[in-house]
């Protein structure tokens, strides 16, 4: 038993059992995977996989279960060279962290900033992505942390902490009707609406805010990014609902900007980390620089 039959079982359940894409993320052939399995199932007398001839089709019973020993041999492994890069080289390495747009564009600079400051040689690695798109890269270990408004808590091997507290924002250029008269869901409904795509920054408590007043919300662009949406209500094709921290007074001179926090409810900001991953003391030192309030005791007692 070695450690490239236990990638290749791991890879070829992630990448929905086809075995060409799982030979390129492991960066070798096809037939050099489906040996790797072969032999691995031949050692422990077990077939892992459902066959349709040559062709992987599912997981056998005995593969369901097998499946998350492979993970956890495969994270405590990474964990161990992680500890043996903690002790050799405690002030190096690769920290790479996984967020959406708006995280990655407003709330991560300052925290990002810092750390560089204290740790100089160690190389930053920023992914953005959807929630899932950043849950996802945490469960695989393609990132260290991730952050995000919606879905992180969602993830049972996450540990999701909040980090902070956030109101959305309505956003139309100074001369719109919809900033002279008292804010409402009334009010919105009757203009086209430009905001999140489903899934981002607080976008499910917008739909369910109109839901429960029942009104139709006429959106008419939704984008993955704030920036997107400035840019479409400055061209005046309709109000926009951002996250406040999107808005920038000094820099969206061309916008005016309302608190809607009465209106769609508190979101909460959520950092996340792999349950039973092994962080170096760098990656608290990150946590605590984006987040002073989570510091390695509150963290370890989140993941543990």
């Amino acid at each position: 038993m070695n450690f490239q039959q236990l990638r290749s079982v791991r890879e070829a359940a992630r990448c929905g059992f086809n075995l060409t894409e799982a030979a390129q993320v492991l960066h070798t052939s096809q037939p050099g995977v489906s040996r790797q399995i072969r032999e691995l199932e031949d050692e422990l007398g077990i077939a892992l996989f459902v066959r349709a001839g040559k062709r992987l089709t599912g997981l056998t019973e005995p593969g369901r279960h097998v499946l998350p020993i492979v993970e956890r041999v495969l994270m405590e492994s990474r964990n161990l060279r992680l500890a043996g890069e903690e002790f050799a080289a405690q002030h190096s390495g690769r920290l790479s962290i996984a967020a959406t747009h708006t995280q990655a564009r407003y709330a991560l600079p300052e925290a990002v900033q810092d750390f560089r400051r204290q740790f100089p040689g160690v190389r930053l690695h920023l992914h953005q992505g959807s929630p899932r798109q950043v849950a996802q890269m945490l469960i695989e270990g393609e990132a260290d942390v991730g952050i995000a408004t919606e879905a992180l808590a969602d993830y049972p091997q996450l540990a999701a902490l909040p980090c902070y507290r956030w109101t959305h924002a309505v956003i139309a250029p100074p001369d719109h009707p919809v900033l002279s008269a008292p804010l409402s869901l009334e009010a919105l409904a009757r203009h086209p609406l430009i905001t999140y795509d489903a899934g981002f920054t607080g976008r499910t408590r917008i739909d369910e805010a109109f839901a429960r007043a029942g009104l139709a919300a006429d959106i008419a662009l939704a984008a993955m990014d704030a920036d997107v949406i400035k840019t479409y209500v400055e061209l005046g094709m309709g109000v926009g609902i951002v996250a406040g921290v999107a808005f920038e007074a000094e820099r969206d001179t061309r916008l005016r900007a309302v608190d809607a926090g009465a209106l769609f409810g508190i979101n909460h900001t959520r950092l996340a980390v792999r349950r039973g991953s092994f962080l170096r003391n760098y990656v608290y030192a990150f946590i605590e620089a984006f987040a002073p309030t989570l510091t390695r005791e509150a963290v370890d007692g989140a993941v543990a």
